[in-house]
């Protein structure tokens, strides 16, 4: 690498240097920031349920949900039977996870996601720039053909990692929202639990939550007003 670096002309380093720039570049911020901490407290004899809507994320509308079971009777938590109800009091269904990653695709917070992909032609332009720069100069000063077959081999191989970034990006958001997405499960005594519902993006004035009766197994209906 060492010879590599002293055989490379100074008019060939900008490009490198704006290369290296842009390869850093490809990764995507967590599709929802400044996510909640605080959950509901169990209070004896009482099911707590709080809700808070996120800010909307491309065509999804998450929403934080905690429910606190003070009661003796374990709740069944199903993300599926969770409802956002719109002006005519109709019951809109939940977004997967995976799914809710796939059509937040075209937020603003996930912004680094979509311009990776343009940024993808800018590095390979950079990049392809670069090379061709430090190729010209080894021709033109004579190196030899094992420097010059370093210099192209790793820019290909930039060039590969830049362009993998819009894949990299998406797999980041999908992570990130499966891994606080509300998980089916028992409320037990003095339990609570917490995480994100995706809804398509709407203007919506309720949240339904139907819990089942751990004991006698029937459908409890709980309606919350959409914060």
């Amino acid at each position: 690498m060492g010879h590599l670096s002293q055989a490379i002309p100074r008019r060939a380093l900008p490009s490198i240097a704006l290369a290296a720039v842009f390869t850093g570049c490809i990764f995507a911020s967590a599709p929802i920031k400044n996510t909640p901490q605080v959950v509901a407290t169990p209070q004896a004899g009482q099911l707590s349920v709080t809700t808070a809507p996120a800010a909307p994320i491309g065509d999804v509308q998450p929403v934080y949900v905690s429910i606190a079971n003070g009661t003796d009777t374990p709740r069944a938590v199903v993300p599926s039977q969770i409802f956002a109800l719109n002006d005519a009091g109709n019951r809109i269904a939940p977004l997967p996870p995976g799914e809710a990653a796939r059509q937040a695709g075209g937020a603003g917070e996930l912004k680094a996601a979509l311009t990776s992909a343009a940024a993808s032609g800018a590095i390979e332009g950079a990049i392809g720039a670069g090379i061709g720069a430090i190729a010209g100069s080894f021709l033109g000063s004579g190196a030899t053909g094992a420097a010059l077959g370093g210099a192209v081999g790793g820019g290909s191989g930039l060039i590969q990692g830049a362009t993998s970034g819009p894949d990299k990006a998406r797999s980041q958001a999908r992570e990130q929202l499966t891994a606080l997405a509300l998980e089916p499960g028992d409320v037990r005594h003095d339990f609570t639990v917490s995480g994100y519902v995706f809804f398509p993006k709407g203007d919506y004035k309720q949240i339904q939550f139907l819990l089942v009766d751990g004991e006698s197994g029937n459908t409890e209906v709980i309606n919350r007003p959409w914060k």
